[in-house]
């Protein structure tokens, strides 16, 4: 198996990605292809030791910055990083790709040169989402600002496929993300959603509210992106908001600075599991190869989790899995 792993776009710099790429290639045992300019990246690996890693360099002069318009970027570089990585998939010269870099640009790169499954109207990015009962998914978180209701059926569709994969839960249940729990609630979009899954076969258990994830109480939460990029925007913020006021207050008295200190392992267990560079990479799942997109803040730690939850995804073939199960939805999605 082969990785393309587009090396040059995170805000960290491409020393941590090759960092990431050394030691899951390691672990897994799978070829990493570091795509960026190639002299900047041969020049950090020959500082590396290689060990038990395959690693190899695929030149890409270009590198498409942040701020840069995602589509208008990817037409005008076609040498960028995203695009090349993107392209190799495309050609079969790689199994799969992740970038830390452009949410937007990884999106259009993957959308011309991977292009959809064939079926799947809207490809949506699926956020692994920390709960107190393990990880819930969100989806979409940013790809769709406006949705109908057959796309947001198609992404509890794909949402639980790839949280089987991810979890190995079999029949996860599904939850549309709405304003109240009772079906006649919310506005057309949601009303009509929840007719659709409810019909669905999937294991719908119903509308849930903002309040239900963090409880874990749907595996996947189904939304469009305008409203999914909200809710994660502000699960990433308040999170950091809360250790940020328990540090402070921990620090107004002596008395809690011992306390503080006696009960940091529990401090450090939260963190950690409330850290999305476990997960590493969200899924942008309906295109037809693996996708994977992560923060711009991406680390080492992020980009190793991330090319294996890429290699978990391709050895479980999540992308023929959704493909067939749109395929056997068509029917249903037709009738609307």
């Amino acid at each position: 198996m082969r990785i393309a792993l587009d090396a040059a776009s995170g805000d960290l710099g491409p020393e941590v990605c090759v960092d990431g790429a050394l030691r899951a290639s390691a672990e897994t045992g799978e070829e990493v292809v570091l795509v960026g300019p190639r002299a900047v990246l041969e020049g950090i690996l020959a500082k590396r030791s290689l060990g038990a890693a395959k690693i190899t360099v695929v030149d890409a002069p270009d590198v498409i910055g942040m701020n840069e318009h995602p589509a208008k970027a990817v037409r005008q570089k076609p040498q960028s990083s995203i695009v090349v990585a993107c392209d190799m998939v495309a050609r079969g010269e790689a199994d799969a790709v992740f970038s830390p870099g452009n949410t937007g640009a990884t999106m259009a790169a993957a959308l011309l040169k991977i292009q959809r499954i064939k079926g799947v109207e809207r490809p949506a990015i699926a956020i692994p989402m920390p709960t107190i009962n393990g990880v819930s998914l969100l989806l979409d978180g940013g790809a769709n600002a406006e949705c109908r209701p057959h796309h947001l059926l198609q992404f509890a569709l794909m949402g639980s496929i790839y949280y089987s994969s991810l979890t190995g839960v079999e029949s996860p249940t599904v939850g549309l993300l709405n304003v109240g729990e009772e079906p006649e609630k919310g506005n057309d979009l949601t009303i009509q959603t929840h007719k659709l899954l409810a019909a669905s076969g999937l294991n719908f258990i119903g509308n849930v509210e903002g309040r239900d994830i963090p409880f874990g109480k749907a595996n996947v939460v189904v939304c469009d992106g305008f409203v999914g990029n909200v809710v994660l925007k502000f699960a990433e913020g308040i999170g950091r908001a809360l250790f940020d006021m328990i540090k402070e207050e921990i620090g107004k008295s002596l008395l809690l600075k011992i306390g503080g200190a006696l009960a940091r392992p529990a401090f450090v267990s939260v963190k950690r599991r409330l850290d999305d560079s476990e997960y590493g990479g969200a899924p942008l799942l309906g295109v037809n190869g693996v996708t994977l997109i992560g923060h711009g803040r991406s680390n080492a730690k992020a980009v190793y989790n991330a090319i294996k939850a890429a290699v978990k995804t391709k050895r479980d073939g999540v992308t023929n899995q959704i493909a067939l199960a749109v395929q056997n939805y068509a029917q249903l999605i037709s009738e609307v």
